[in-house]
């Protein structure tokens, strides 16, 4: 008989990455007010938490962004890009149609022949793709995977609709994941629902060199908040079960930074205190499928999150989709 050894994976190291530019809430009602559009920091900040947001420059891409990210958490592995043999890419803004930004990172990185993909997720992306890259590596596919989530919303915001622009910033996290003899992943979740994809998305597309439809995110924010808090819980509680943790086990919650109030509501029927939420949104605004990882390499290098401590990440966005992983640090 073939002697077989469970093998896990495990989290060795993170990075993230924020363009240069931040912009605060008053910088930004002032640009908005020449276009005639009236808000206001405490306008933005009862509404959604948010304080400030980085915004990248018209010529850096996703992939840019993604390979800053990947190299701080390559340091933070003491791996080298030459050591992976997975790389995906959580992102709703890639840099072409094809290829994809993972193929263009893995390029930047100097590294060839590994897997190389994205997974197109929206808010959910980082979660997603971290399950992907889980299961690659239980299965043996793969041992050093570099799972990174990048955006650069700025791009597909409508500047004349501030319930929507004043949400969204442009940035990357990333971490690498490896092959482990000891759980770190411990259970994850997926879920998606095309039946809601009206309530968030951007409906363009491109057909004959011409942009066909709207290219600009619309969200109905009632509708997505509704949502949120209730999938949340119940993709929180599956991992938990699957774990055969409780409430009671999680030392931080690290949400998709969408909404303060989102993520607060979502604490509260976890019955956790708000001293275990970790929170960036007011200073990142909402970076899609890089608020995750962004979320959780603040929380590592800030020294908040020790070894040993338990770890819900989840996150739901459009299409809408939504998940959770529950991990071992």
């Amino acid at each position: 008989m073939t002697d077989f050894t469970p093998r896990y994976s495990r989290i060795t190291g993170t990075g993230s990455y924020l363009p240069p530019r931040r912009v605060t809430n008053a910088e930004f009602a002032a640009e908005l007010a020449q276009r005639g559009i009236e808000t206001s920091d405490a306008w933005i900040v009862e509404r959604t938490g948010i304080r400030a947001r980085h915004f990248a420059d018209a010529h850096v891409t996703s992939s840019d962004l993604a390979l800053q990210a990947a190299r701080h958490a390559l340091e933070a592995a003491g791996r080298r890009a030459d050591e992976i043999d997975l790389i995906i890419v959580a992102t709703s803004t890639p840099d072409m149609v094809f290829p994809s930004t993972a193929c263009l990172l893995q390029q930047k990185l100097g590294v060839h022949g590994c897997p190389a993909f994205d997974v197109q997720a929206v808010c959910s992306g980082f979660v997603y793709a971290l399950t992907v890259a889980d299961a690659m590596i239980r299965t043996g596919a793969a041992s050093k995977a570099l799972v990174v989530g990048a955006e650069v919303f700025s791009r597909i915001l409508d500047f004349n609709d501030r319930t929507t622009c004043v949400l969204f910033g442009d940035g990357a996290g990333a971490v690498l994941l490896e092959a482990s003899d000891t759980p770190g992943i411990l259970a994850t979740e997926l879920h998606a629902d095309g039946r809601h994809v009206g309530i968030l998305c951007t409906p363009g597309n491109v057909s004959g060199g011409k942009v066909l439809g709207d290219p600009l995110l619309k969200m109905d924010g009632q509708a997505v908040f509704k949502l949120a808090v209730r999938v949340l819980e119940e993709a929180a509680r599956a991992v938990l079960a699957k774990a055969g943790r409780s409430d009671a086990d999680i030392d931080w919650l690290i949400p998709h930074q969408a909404n303060i109030r989102i993520m607060q509501g979502t604490a509260k029927k976890l019955h956790l205190p708000l001293e275990k939420l970790v929170v960036t949104v007011d200073e990142h605004g909402n970076t899609s499928a890089a608020s995750i990882p962004l979320a959780l390499d603040q929380a590592v290098r800030s020294g908040r999150i020790q070894r040993g401590d338990t770890l819900m990440l989840e996150g739901v966005g459009g299409g809408f989709t939504w998940g959770a992983v529950l991990l071992d640090w």
